[in-house]
Order: structure tokens, then sequence, then C-alpha cells
């Protein structure tokens, strides 16, 4: 059976590699190629464990001058996601994300600009031409999350981020791949392409059923369950 070891463990990998590596507080992490040689990671994956971190409170980044180890924060859990992500399983997951995205989704229908609408296009199309699974879950992270931010409201952007951080430790480190990259039939590009004609076309409430329809089919492909 083909598996995404890299997929699955790269966020493990860097939390591993930063407590390992007698990192403090504001000290500067290696450059991204000198931690994708370290990792054996892809850049594309590195960077989105990086995302995580960022998200997380655990890194902060600067143009120009690198990626940092953030002061601890002692008036927060230091790592909510973690606790969170431990008492989940995979179905309740994504139980969690049929509660709130068909909701983004509608919200986006009747918000969206036209450049929006173009960005959930472009990652639409680019999840179709992608030619492995890690491609193919990059643009489908990009075309969710493009949603969110169509929606035009930024809480709306941060709790989709949270819950794609959790589904990140929950739900994909449980996933098996039997091939290197998703068939030209594969169904997800189907739904995408419903939620996004329905968002286009300003129908909230088709937007908010073709999104249920594709968590719930992405479920039941994935976890056996509807």
């Amino acid at each position: 059976m083909f598996m995404h070891s890299a997929e699955k463990n790269g966020l493990e990998r860097l939390k591993e590699f930063i407590a390992n590596g007698n990192f403090g507080p504001g000290d500067r992490l290696p450059a991204e190629r000198e931690l994708t040689d370290a990792l054996g990671m892809k850049r594309n994956s590195l960077r989105r464990a990086l995302d995580v971190l960022e998200r997380q409170g655990v890194i902060w980044r600067h143009v120009g001058k690198g990626t940092f180890l953030a002061e601890e924060r002692r008036d927060e859990p230091t790592n909510w996601i973690s606790e969170v992500s431990g008492q989940l399983t995979p179905v309740k997951m994504m139980r969690a994300r049929l509660s709130i995205e068909p909701a983004i989704a509608r919200e986006a229908a009747i918000n969206a600009s036209g450049v929006a609408v173009a960005n959930i296009k472009a990652a639409s199309e680019g999840a179709e031409n992608a030619p492995d699974w890690s491609s193919y879950e990059d643009f489908d992270d990009r075309f969710h999350r493009t949603i969110a931010v169509a929606t035009d409201n930024p809480l709306l952007v941060a709790l989709y981020d949270q819950l794609n951080n959790v589904q990140r430790t929950v739900a994909w480190a449980t996933v098996v791949r039997e091939t290197i990259g998703p068939a030209h039939s594969h169904p997800s590009f189907a739904e995408h392409r419903e939620i996004l004609a329905a968002i286009e076309s300003r129908d909230a409430n088709r937007a908010h059923e073709a999104m249920r329809k594709h968590i719930v089919s992405v479920a039941a492909r994935l976890f056996g369950e509807s």
C-alpha cells in the first residue's frame, strides 16, 4: 500500500527537530533548504508544517530575515491543538467539518468577490491537474481555505485555519493511499466544481448543500463513515 509518510509525519518531525536542537526563544531556525535536507521532506510539506507551527504561536516568520522560535506565552495553553487532537477520532473530526464548512460555503456564496471566485477556481483546477497526492492535498487545502477567505470574514478564516490544523493532526495521520496520485475520475473533482458553481452563481443554499455532500463523500471514502 502506498503511504505518504512524509505528509503524515512532517509536522511531528519538525517539532522533534526543534525540541532536540537546543533552540531557545528568539533563535532563528535553519533555512528551508537546510530543513528539507535535514528532515527528508519536500519543501511544500515543510511549508505546511511551518504554517501550522506559526498558527500555534510556536514560531514566527519575518520576510527576508527567516523563521524564529517564539517566546513562550505563559498566559495561554501551550499546545491546545495537541490536547484537542488527543480527544478526537477521525470521524469526530469530519463531523466537526460537517458542522462548520457548509456554513462557510454559504457565506462565501453571499460575499465572494470576483477575485475570490477566481482563486477558488484556480485551486480547483490545480487539484485536478495534481501529479501526486502531496500536490493534490496542497491544492485541496487551498481550495477550502480560499472559500473561507471568500466569506470576507476574518473570524471565519481563523476558525477554518484552526479546524484545518486539528484535522492535519487527527485525520490525515491515519490515511493510507493505494496509488501515487488521484485518478482523473476522483470524486472530489466533480464535488469541488459543484461547490464552485454554487458560489459563483451566488446560490447560498446550493453552496451549503454542495459542501455538505462533499464532506460526507470524503468521510465515506477515507474512513467508511457517512
